[in-house]
């Protein structure tokens, strides 16, 4: 497969691994079908069965002869009701119904037990809740004790372990519980490049999660990058303090919608994508993109619509989550995907020129990274080359729209799986050079082995000197192949 063929896609795919998709037979085929990061969902399985999954990506991504990013996903709180005696209720519309933090029996059609304990305290008579995803309804008519009595506004089935959402939000329920601190040290033992933070409230928690993932993270030499899940209505006032503390951003747009309503939600996608590419971080846009392909060979209509929508307004990535974790059509869906995306990229304009008028450069490296976007447009170059240690010069590149591929060129492995989550950016590793022009000429060479350049095309490049420190990029060369 030649390197061209990976920089014709500019949008990433993050596919979940399950019970559909944890064969090394099905996961080879779906990264050759274009997924770009794997994501483990921690809210299932063991810590040693994430272990051994991880280990899995790793040999199978290396003998697709593509290195792809591990994102951990942690569970977060378990704001759900527990379990009931026959599994299910059917919940009536009028009907009282009791959740009790104290009741130790199974439930029934009356009132059930809660895993989350802090609920009466969160909730006041008026309040909304909002059960299995939304599908149930209830409103609080009064607190007694440790029981909410409630009355069904919505009813329906309702089983074992269903979430609890409130309206409005308000649940305080912690970020980071005793079972994600345990999960970080797992993750951090095989070198997750991203960890998903879950339900955060503000940069604090981000922050916390930060240096639990450091401790963790220094026996095995290893720095992760963090993503806040945007899914509590709390983070939406303090999304430019969460986006500051974190490495990029998902916009989860399960529980989110639940919290603001369905309605709010669009737009909030349109911000929050705007945002992150405006602070330099990585957007994820995540939640029932192809839904319906868990079950049917084909997307509908609007799911289309949906990843072109979140392709054209700039996201680094779409996410599958039950498509590829429990789904009857893991390969087919990220086909599906892929298709979608390069033919909404075909129709990206670029605006390069307004996005550089008024704006201001501190740093060198990134004020090399925007110059060598702008001469690439104007001079019709074939390729943007980003020799670049920490990967950071590529992801500044990254953050215009551009239709020259880039590619992220690096000696450190770490580096080049970060890299695969960034809009646009090809990652490649290339032994580490001491000189600057041999690093320029083996730079060359690999592109044109690749198929990348051929003679006569253009390129620009950027490179640091001296060579081998993190963020010391302080040239840009246009360069002819002869």
């Amino acid at each position: 497969m030649s390197l061209s063929l990976n920089a014709s896609r500019a949008t990433k795919i993050v596919a979940t691994l399950g019970p559909a998709s944890s064969t090394p037979e099905i996961l080879e085929r779906m990264i050759r079908a274009g997924v770009d990061v794997v994501r483990l969902n921690f809210s299932h399985g063991s810590g040693q069965d994430h272990i051994e999954r991880a280990a899995m990506v790793r040999e199978v991504a290396q003998r697709a002869g593509k290195e792809v990013a591990i994102m951990a996903d942690l569970q977060g709180p378990k704001v759900r009701v527990g379990k009931f005696a026959q599994g299910k209720v059917t919940l009536e519309a009028g009907a009282g119904f009791i959740l009790d933090a104290k009741r130790s029996e199974l439930g029934d059609a009356q009132a059930v037990g809660l895993d989350y304990k802090s609920l009466p305290r969160d909730v006041k008579p008026g309040d909304t809740l909002l059960l299995n995803d939304g599908l149930i309804v209830l409103m609080v008519e009064r607190v007694l004790g440790d029981a909410v009595h409630t009355v069904v506004k919505v009813g329906g089935e309702l089983s074992n372990n269903k979430g609890i959402n409130k309206l409005g939000g308000g649940l305080t329920a912690p970020a980071l519980t005793a079972k994600d601190m345990e999960d970080i040290k797992t993750a951090m033992s095989f070198r997750c490049e991203y960890l998903a933070i879950s339900f955060p409230k503000n940069a604090t928690d981000m922050e916390m999660a930060r240096q639990l993932a450091n401790v963790a993270g220094e026996p095995h030499q290893h720095k992760t990058a963090l993503i806040a899940k945007i899914e509590r209505s709390e983070a939406i006032p303090v999304l430019d303090e969460i986006l500051r503390a974190s490495d990029g951003i998902m916009v989860a747009r399960g529980d989110l919608a639940i919290e603001v309503g369905n309605a709010a939600v669009p737009a909030l996608q349109k911000r929050m994508i705007k945002m992150a590419r405006e602070m330099d971080k990585v957007v994820i846009t995540a939640t029932q993109m192809m839904e319906s392909m868990i079950v049917n060979p084909v997307p509908t209509r609007a799911e289309v619509s949906d990843v072109a929508n979140a392709v054209l307004d700039g996201t680094d990535a779409v996410m599958l989550s039950a498509e590829t974790a429990a789904g009857r059509y893991p390969v087919e869906t990220i086909e599906q995907m892929a298709a979608i995306a390069i033919a909404a990229e075909l129709s990206e304009d670029v605006t390069l020129d307004a996005d550089f008028t008024n704006k201001r450069f501190g740093r060198i490296d990134q004020s090399i990274a925007m110059g060598a976007l702008f001469t690439a447009h104007h001079l019709g170059c074939k390729a943007i080359v980003a020799l670049t240690e920490s990967g950071s010069t590529a992801l500044w590149m990254s953050r215009n729209k551009i239709h020259v591929p880039i590619y992220g060129l690096t000696s450190q492995l770490t580096s080049q799986r970060k890299m695969a989550l960034y809009r646009n950016v090809c990652p490649l590793l290339m032994p580490q050079c001491d000189e600057r022009d041999e690093a320029l000429a083996r730079a060359e060479a690999l592109l044109v082995a690749g198929g990348v350049l051929k003679p006569g095309d253009t390129y620009a490049i950027t490179v640091g000197e001296p060579m081998g420190h993190p963020g010391g990029t302080n040239m840009l060369k246009v360069c002819r192949v002869g």
